[in-house]
């Protein structure tokens, strides 16, 4: 563990709203254009020139490798400077009045084995649309319980599922060619299917699978209509039940919302596709009362909080009760209007997470988290190591970067 305290120197587009509040937030923004085109694409690449080892690559859950869940390095970056702590120091770097926005999405078992014609395929379930069908990626099982990628289609093709259960591949979720995402029309109760035939989504950097706990954060309720998430919505892995009271009686405050995340792509690091999510009406409340006091800052728990909370905030900077589908991608020249801080993974250096992360953290201090990291040999992916972005609030700080790498 390294030293404890060192210094290292589009818009919104809501579909299928839910009632009020998803509409008003909708009204008050521009119109979807703030996928990145191609001059932003470019900006996604800030840090393509730096390279993350493979023995940088987080193989097994943080309580395997060392005490607990919460037993991973916390690299907190304040503007540009950086330092490096154990995450449980995590109320140490917060305040009394902060609060901590976390996604409250049940993880799902999305993984099932399925066979069109006499071809073994992986269907990872992504999204359930407002219609009552699926989004579902196939993949190609590669030995050892990871897959890869296999073309998407055609339309009509059956996947024949576990329990006499198949599915009709429809249409594309965007454009046809080259398209990992279709609509699938699939059984009934297909979160009953899940749960008894469903693994976790694993990607091949991992050593072994891993139990749905392993998977499942302390935030994580149940849906009433058995929905969640296709992948875990990692930053808030780390949290355990005693963290979580100690925070609270520091006084950092929760709010919880949810998104429930789509299956994200293992080789092309394309835009989020639209997920749904809920904002309600206490943690709006919540939000703009920490806001209108000035005390606090607004503190994210995940790019998946970022995303709910920023597609349920108006131009006026008032966030409303909200919930539907949201397409919003955060990039820095749309972002963020309520997000002061950002607790999250590392990520590939060409994921388009980092822009998200640009918007909260600007590029020039992205820049600097991410070689201290590298540097100091933290670990990536959903097992590894986390990053708090803050705003920087320490003027008299001294300059940490005044020496050369």
């Amino acid at each position: 563990m390294t030293a404890r305290g060192r210094c290292e120197g589009g818009d919104v587009a809501l579909a299928a709203p839910g009632p009020g509040g998803a509409q008003a937030a909708a009204a008050d923004s521009p119109a979807l254009d703030a996928r990145p085109g191609r001059a932003e694409a470019a900006e996604a690449t800030a840090l393509e020139a730096l390279r993350v080892p493979d023995a940088l690559s987080a193989r097994v859950p943080a309580e395997q490798r060392g005490a607990g869940r919460d037993d991973v390095r916390l690299l907190v970056s304040r503007g540009r400077a950086v330092t490096h702590h154990a995450f449980r120091e995590l109320p140490e770097q917060l305040r009394a009045g902060d609060v901590l926005v976390v996604n409250t999405s049940m993880t799902l078992p999305a993984a099932v084995n399925g066979r069109v014609g006499g071809e073994r395929v992986v269907v990872h379930f992504s999204t359930r649309g407002a219609d009552g069908r699926w989004a579902v990626e196939l993949r190609a099982p590669r030995g050892a319980g990871v897959t890869g990628p296999r073309p998407g289609g055609p339309a009509g093709a059956v996947v024949r599922l576990p329990g006499g259960r198949a599915l009709v591949l429809e249409e594309p979720l965007g454009p046809a060619a080259g398209a990992r995402l279709w609509w699938a029309r699939a059984p009934e109760r297909v979160p009953e299917m899940l749960r008894r035939y469903g693994r976790p989504i694993r990607y091949g950097y991992t050593d072994r699978d891993q139990p749905l706990s392993a998977y499942r954060t302390v935030f994580a309720v149940d849906s009433p209509d058995g929905s969640g998430s296709a992948e875990m919505p990692s930053a808030a892995r780390p949290f355990t039940v005693p963290l979580v009271a100690e925070l609270v009686r520091r006084g950092v405050l929760f709010a919880p919302l949810s998104l429930h995340t789509g299956v994200a792509s293992a080789e092309a690091h394309e835009p989020p596709y639209p997920e749904r999510f809920a904002v309600p009406a206490a943690t709006a409340w919540l939000v703009n009362a920490v806001r209108a006091a000035g005390s606090g800052r607004v503190v994210a728990v995940g790019t998946t909080a970022v995303r709910a909370l920023e597609s349920a905030v108006g131009a006026d900077g008032v966030v409303r009760p909200a919930e539907g589908w949201t397409d919003l991608v955060v990039t820095p020249r749309r972002g963020v209007r309520v997000v002061d801080g950002l607790l999250t993974g590392l990520h590939e250096p060409q994921a388009s997470h980092l822009l998200m992360l640009e918007a909260v953290a600007g590029r020039e201090a992205l820049r600097r988290g991410y070689e201290a990291a590298l540097q100091e040999r933290y670990l990536w992916h959903e097992f590894g190591d986390v990053h708090l972005v803050l705003p920087d609030e320490e003027r008299n700080a001294p300059d940490c970067f005044s020496n050369e790498w």
